[in-house]
């Protein structure tokens, strides 16, 4: 397992996840587990958000909807499930685990709306939302695991955006995806393992237009709240991809169906065992 915690995050370039953490005195870290089989012909990358407390930042989340923000790290908290799942299960794939992991506090060191950050994939972000802050953290994971991991399946999971609850409602996930072929796997997969999951638009050539800046090569927020939120934060994430990158991407955006009331349900471990082909769900 690799671990890059702490400042050596900013001097190595991953600005989001440094940016997002820098202000809490647990310090954010980038970890990474791999499992390597012998004989495996296919890599598989999982990028997890993992934001330990989610107070919206300096963007402050009214009391409350702040309460359970906990459990903000469910989308980690599921693909962590799924890579030891899949481990276990001794499938024949290579499988790096990626954790983006940080809290998002308030402080005298916090991130600001007007700041600029510059992120692991070389593109400047303007902020100007800092509750959208799981994006940047993801946006890091993706690039890294583009970067050094060489993905040909690169799948990211998170609680991401409280629009998912409006898009497809509290039992199943959004998906976001470059591939018709991935993406009606995971429909498929969903409902063989009970982690139910439907599709969103993906057009980055349209709805890349919701983060135009005039200072830095996007925002991290859209400009038009009604405008495809959910689909458009998996865009904001698919923006941090090379350009040239030949993979299949998945964007799993699980609010609604990681918790019931105020507990977890341990959603996304059942879809990737199962989307992966473990031998449980073949």
């Amino acid at each position: 397992m690799d671990v890059i915690r702490g400042p050596e995050l900013r001097d190595r370039g991953y600005g989001g996840i440094w940016g997002v953490g820098k202000a809490a005195v647990n310090q954010p870290a980038l970890a990474i587990l791999s499992y390597d089989p012998e004989g495996a012909s296919q890599t598989v990358c999982l990028v997890g958000k993992g934001v330990m407390y989610d107070t919206g930042g300096l963007s402050l989340k009214i009391s409350g909807s702040m309460v359970g923000m906990k459990a903000d790290m469910a989308g980690a908290a599921g693909l962590l499930g799924a890579f030891y799942g899949l481990v276990e299960s001794k499938v024949n794939k290579r499988i790096h685990l990626v954790l983006c992991l940080a809290e998002n506090a308030i402080g005298p060191n916090a991130l600001r709306n007007d700041d600029i950050l510059r992120m692991y994939s070389g593109l400047c972000v303007e902020i100007n939302n800092t509750d959208a802050e799981g994006r940047l953290l993801l946006a890091d994971g993706v690039a890294h695991a583009c970067k050094h991991l060489s993905p040909d399946i690169l799948i990211d999971m998170a609680t991401l955006t409280g629009a998912q609850l409006i898009s497809t409602g509290k039992k199943h996930a959004a998906l976001v995806c470059n591939s018709e072929e991935l993406e009606n796997r995971a429909i498929m997969a969903g409902k063989k393992s009970g982690d139910l999951c439907h599709p969103l638009p993906f057009c980055p050539e349209i709805f890349k237009d919701e983060f135009k800046s005039k200072v830095a090569d996007m925002k991290n927020s859209v400009k038009d709240r009604s405008n495809a939120q959910s689909s458009c934060a998996g865009i904001f994430i698919h923006q941090h991809l090379p350009k040239d990158f030949k993979g299949e991407w998945l964007h799993v955006d699980m609010a609604g169906p990681a918790f019931v009331d105020e507990r977890g349900t341990g959603y996304g471990v059942g879809l990737v065992m199962a989307l992966l082909d473990a031998p449980a769900f073949v």
